[in-house]
């Protein structure tokens, strides 16, 4: 009974990726059509076949330049939540630097992570230190700021009645607030695994022997478009992966949500 109920769900989930299948598809079709009638140059637009090409000519390279990134993205992504977590209960708790420190982090996020990279760089060197720096700080501001709203957004009536029944404020803490902000926190969660790899390939842009991002520059200056492409993909690949990781584990921790 549960292996046919296994087998419905699985096949209304492929139902739903067959639209967007097609439409890659035809996409790719077309972009191959065009680049061939027009005769375009591929240094400046490649068509599929001859990305595909290239990326399979350079998977080993791109598989070691891929490695990097990925370590440093969820190696950032870890410290980020840590840290996103630990500072939004602390504002949550503390009004005087919920009045204080979050105006700060909203304002954080109007600097482009970009211009601070070279700073980076010129204080940390060029090591692996900055990297990390850089996905900090473009992934610990939505889980910070999801934690601190979710944590206020618990419901007052559940909380009274806690207190009316003697509960502590950790109690209350436990059984409700942390519960009823666990949707938002993993929001917040996916955004920031989305910034992760982002962050990465940015960083490493500005100075780096390995990773995704050098492997983009380098193939932009060579006029090698075709692996520009082919880098792309990658990233866009690790950054689904991430955020697919943090859908399974909101799966596994909220498992109260999926019963409904």
């Amino acid at each position: 009974m549960k292996n046919k109920i296994n087998n419905t769900i699985l096949k209304e989930k492929v139902k739903n990726y067959i639209p967007t299948i097609i439409t890659a598809i035809l996409v790719l079709v077309c972009w191959e059509l065009i680049v061939r009638a027009f005769s375009i140059s591929k240094w400046i637009l490649p068509g599929p076949i001859r990305i595909f090409i290239a990326f399979y000519q350079q998977r080993v390279l791109l598989f070691q330049h891929s490695l990097r990134t990925f370590y440093e993205a969820v190696i950032g992504l870890i410290l980020s939540s840590l840290t996103g977590l630990l500072i939004g209960g602390i504002i949550f708790h503390f009004k005087i630097l919920r009045k204080t420190l979050y105006p700060f982090l909203v304002i954080s996020q109007t600097v482009p992570i970009v211009v601070l990279v070279p700073l980076l760089v010129i204080w940390l060197g060029y090591g692996i230190t900055p990297k990390l720096v850089i996905v900090i700080l473009a992934c610990f501001f939505p889980v910070a700021v999801n934690t601190v709203d979710g944590l206020a957004a618990a419901d007052r009536e559940k909380i009274q009645l806690l207190c009316s029944m003697g509960a502590s404020r950790w109690q209350i803490f436990k059984l409700i607030r942390i519960p009823s902000a666990l949707p938002m926190i993993m929001s917040g969660l996916r955004i920031a695994a989305t910034y992760a790899v982002m962050a990465a390939v940015v960083a490493e842009w500005m100075g780096s022997d390995m990773g995704l991002g050098v492997y983009i520059v380098r193939s932009s200056n060579s006029y090698l478009t075709e692996r520009v492409f082919g880098g792309i993909i990658l990233v866009s690949f690790l950054s689904i992966m991430f955020f697919q990781f943090v859908n399974l584990l909101e799966k596994k921790i909220i498992y109260w949500k999926n019963d409904k």
